[in-house]
């Protein structure tokens, strides 16, 4: 429909930062955080494709080196999760 698969591309520029990547586009650091990233129009923004969080918080527009946004996003929310649990642990 689209040409090409925006989850799969960014899930290879995600497996290249070291992350592990399903084909559900769950993606998981080395300490296990896990994250849950789908692709769908956003309405907003003319129905074109999307990321965006397993919760349906908007992450960036798919195609146009628009990946590259997700996967610093990506990056930077499994930090603040892993953190986050590492904190409740040392608790």
């Amino acid at each position: 429909m689209y040409g090409y698969d925006p989850l799969a591309a960014l899930g290879r520029k995600l497996a290249v930062q070291g992350l592990t990547v399903t084909t559900m586009l769950r993606v998981a650091d080395a300490a296990g955080v896990w994250l849950t990233i789908t692709c769908r129009p956003r309405p907003e923004d003319g129905g074109r494709l999307w990321f965006f969080t397993g919760a349906g918080e908007p992450i960036s527009e798919t195609g146009g080196g628009h990946e590259r946004d997700a996967v610093l996003y990506i990056l930077g929310r499994l930090a603040r999760r892993a953190e986050r649990l590492a904190d409740e642990a040392a608790k």
